[in-house]
This record gives structure tokens, C-alpha cells and sequence, in this order.
């Protein structure tokens, strides 16, 4: 089972960005939404929760209602409320947007409905009558513990494997803590296996300490769920100086335990994505007082996200752009970093290198993919994807995807009946056996 996570962190220090609504804000924010018929909101959503349906529900006082609507249709739900970029999604797709008006925090209104399930212990869910399967999930992060509590419903045993000692995957180390703290991750995933009939094996890495044919013997499906993996180098000299890290690495260390940050004055982030800008963010509140962000290409084209790097600007970060490192120097550990000018075509200008003072360097320019992962566990089909050469470890995908389309049919079904007039009561004669409300 999991290990407690530490409570010395360096992570404890951030605080929300986004702050939790009081009863009367959720109140008076649901009520401004038009619950449009054709809920571009709910189309924009990766999950697609029904979005009106949970907002009416808090409107009329019925927040129990409102996060079993959620987490209907994501069980993650709580830690997507604090995550999910809606700025780009759901909330970037509200109506009110074209209307020149703010549009509705759908994400602040989800996080209000999921923390009262959390806080006043509500269930919704139970597991189905046995079926004598079994199903073995690599990875004990949210797309594990999402698809084991589907495959609990269905009345199908599970076992999760985790390497880490802690759960939760990505959300439990790699979640800025500004946005969710890895105690928060791990309350989630413990609210998760609380169905009950989920095995959870830590310290146990596939491939390594297990191989992956024993899963394959012991169980009727396997599903990976691994995420992706070590953070990719540049490949330049003196990489390989003490105080270079990979921007992920880095990250687990700060929300696992505490980072030593002593002596560093300035800091220099490598990449234009997401990855980079929740580090140089990180480091601001960690107290570094100069944080660089160098990015080979243009302001307008970095692959992040615009408001993060809004936010990340009004923190006091700086940039670099249209630079890159060729090479860090240093006595015992890196002092520098020497870059060169890059054009528009993002190729190194000649005699354009000039020299940037680092004793912290992150490199955030991507991760190792999900297909040199599973070619690590020893399979590989015959075009070199990655992909498992047999049927079974995609059985438990299958299962899922089943499960989320009886979902949406049921949810489409329900709007169906309100647009006909027949109202909240036939919507709930439709819910699930297994449901517990």
C-alpha cells in the first residue's frame, strides 16, 4: 500500500491560484449560467460532464446531486476541477465569451460540488457483483485508478502496480502545487479505492522486478496505464554537471520532499511548454530570486498556455527567447550556460553565443513516449509502435470505452426527456442500479 506522503515539503509553501468559492459565490455563479440546449461547454469537455446539468443542480441547492453528475462521468473529477487548462476548454468555450461578457468558472464551480463529496463523505458507487475476472494496471496514476474503479463497477477484480512507494501518478509528483498539493492527489486516490477490491502493490516496478509475462499468467486483462517517462536531454557538454535536472525530476523531488535551493541565485528553465512554465513559477515561489525561461522560438509560438505564461510573467519571470544552450560550464557543478541566438527558423546564428549565469538548470523539453515504455518491458509489434502484439492488454481499454459510451447514451437520453418536458424525475428514473443515490 501507499506510504504516507512527507509532511516537510517544499511544496507546502505554495498556496491556491485559483481560490475555492463560499456557498453564496457558487450560488450566485450558477444561477448566471443559460444552460444552453446544445452545451458547447459539455462538448469542449475531454469528459464530457454534463456541464449545465451539474451547474442547475448547485443552483437549486442540490450539490450532492451536482457531484454525482461529475463524477458520473469522471471520477477524477475533484483533482480536474483544480487542473483541467478550462481555459481552453470548457470555460473557453461558454457562450458569454462571444457575448463580451466573462464567461461562467465552470472549473471553480466543479472543485465547489467535489470538495463537499470529500469533506462530508459522500459515495455514489459501488462494485458490481463478481465475475471472476481479474485485471492487472501498470501504473498506479489516474488513468489506472480511473479505469480500475470502471472495471470494479462491472464486478471484475483488480490489482494496480505501482513503482513508487506513493500513489497517484502524475497528479501525486508532477501537479504544480500551486494548483494541487500531492496530499491532496493522494485523498483523491484513496477516495477512488474506497470502492473496494482494488489491490494496490507499491515498490513494484514491471519489467524489472516483475516481468511482464507474470501479469499476462496471473490475469485475465492488463491494462498500462504508465504515463510517459525521464525527461530528454539536450545532448550538449557538461549536461552532466551537478545542478542539471529534468524539469520533472525536479518537480517529484520538490512535492516529495525538500529541495535544497541554498546559494542558488539564478535559474535557468530550458523549454516553451507547459512542463517549463509551472517550473520557472515553481521557482519564483520557492524564492530564487532571478528565473530565467529560455525558449529556442518566438514569444507567440510557444507551445504553453497563454494564461499560465501570463501568470508566470506577472510573477517576475524573465525569458530568453529565440536562444538555446550549447554547452554548460562550471567548476564541480554548472555556474553557466552558453547559448546561442537562434533565427526565425529556429537554426543557431552564427557568432551570435553569449554566456547566462545559472547555478539551477531545468531542462522541460519533453519527455521519453508511452511506445519506448512499453518497448522497455520487452513487446514490440511488428511496425514498432509500442503497442502489446496481443489483444489482452487492451482488453481492459475496451472495457472502459464500453462503460463511457453506455454513459453517454444514458446522458443523452436524459437531455432527450428535458427537452421533452418530462423534467428531473424522469431524468433520475434512468439512473443506474448500481448507483447509490
Amino acid at each position: 500500500m501507499s506510504k504516507p506522503i512527507p509532511t516537510e515539503r517544499s511544496e507546502s509553501v505554495f498556496s491556491d491560484f485559483k481560490h475555492e468559492y463560499a456557498p453564496h459565490q457558487a450560488a450566485v455563479e450558477a444561477n448566471r449560467c443559460l444552460y444552453c440546449s446544445d452545451a458547447p461547454c459539455t462538448k469542449a469537455c475531454p469528459t464530457h460532464i454534463d456541464v449545465p446539468e451539474f451547474i442547475r443542480k448547485i443552483a437549486t441547492e442540490n450539490v450532492k446531486g451536482s457531484a454525482r453528475t461529475i463524477f458520473d462521468a469522471n471520477i477524477l473529477g475533484m483533482s480536474c476541477a483544480r487542473v483541467c487548462p478550462v481555459e481552453v476548454l470548457c470555460v473557453g468555450d461558454c457562450v458569454y465569451n462571444a457575448m463580451g461578457v466573462p464567461p461562467i468558472q465552470i472549473g471553480k464551480l466543479q472543485r465547489y460540488a467535489t470538495d463537499q463529496a470529500y469533506e462530508k463523505g459522500w459515495r455514489f458507487f459501488e462494485a458490481g457483483k463478481p465475475t471472476g475476472k481479474s485485471v492487472g494496471l501498470i501504473g498506479a496514476g489516474p488513468a489506472s485508478l480511473a479505469a480500475a474503479h470502471e472495471l470494479r463497477r462491472m464486478g471484475h477484480a483488480c490489482t494496480i502496480y505501482e513503482k513508487r512507494e506513493v500513489i497517484g501518478g502524475l497528479n501525486t509528483t508532477g501537479v504544480a502545487p500551486y494548483k494541487m498539493r500531492a496530499d491532496r492527489s493522494v485523498d483523491e486516490a484513496e477516495w477512488v479505492l474506497a470502492i473496494g477490491g482494488i489491490d494496490v502493490k507499491t515498490g513494484v516496478e514491471i519489467g524489472k522486478s516483475h516481468a511482464f509475462e507474470e501479469l499476462e499468467k496471473k490475469h485475465d486483462a492488463v491494462f498500462v496505464g504508465v504515463g510517459l517517462g525521464p525527461d530528454t536531454r539536450l545532448g550538449v557538454p557538461g549536461e552532466e554537471l551537478p545542478g542539471i535536472h529534468g524539469a520533472v525530476e525536479l518537480i517529484e523531488r520538490m512535492k516529495l520532499g525538500k529541495l535544497p535551493l541554498q546559494g542558488v541565485k539564478h535559474a535557468l528553465v530550458i523549454g516553451g511548454g507547459n512542463t517549463a512554465i509551472d517550473g520557472v513559477r515553481e521557482l519564483m515561489v520557492l524564492g530564487v530570486p532571478n528565473v530565467t525561461l529560455v525558449y529556442r522560438g518566438q514569444e507567440p509560438k510557444m507551445p504553453g498556455y497563454r494564461h499560465e505564461w501570463s501568470a508566470a510573467r506577472e510573477a517576475g519571470v524573465s525569458a530568453l527567447f529565440q536562444a538555446v544552450p550549447v554547452a554548460f560550464e562550471g567548476s564541480g557543478k554548472v555556474e553557466r550556460a552558453r547559448c546561442v541566438r537562434m533565427d526565425e527558423n529556429k537554426k543557431p546564428i552564427a557568432g551570435s553565443e553569449f554566456n547566462v549565469a545559472a547555478e539551477l538548470v531545468l531542462m522541460a523539453i519533453g519527455q521519453s513516449t508511452l511506445g519506448e515504455q512499453l518497448a522497455s518491458l520487452g513487446h514490440r509489434d511488428q511496425k514498432g509502435s509500442g503497442r502489446h502484439r496481443r489483444t489482452r492488454c487492451h482488453r481492459a481499454q475496451g472495457l472502459v470505452r464500453r462503460r463511457r459510451l453506455s454513459q453517454r447514451w444514458q446522458r443523452s437520453r436524459e437531455r432527450r426527456g428535458r427537452r421533452q418536458g418530462r423534467g428531473a424525475g424522469h431524468s433520475l428514473a434512468l439512473g443506474r442500479q448500481k448507483c447509490l443515490i
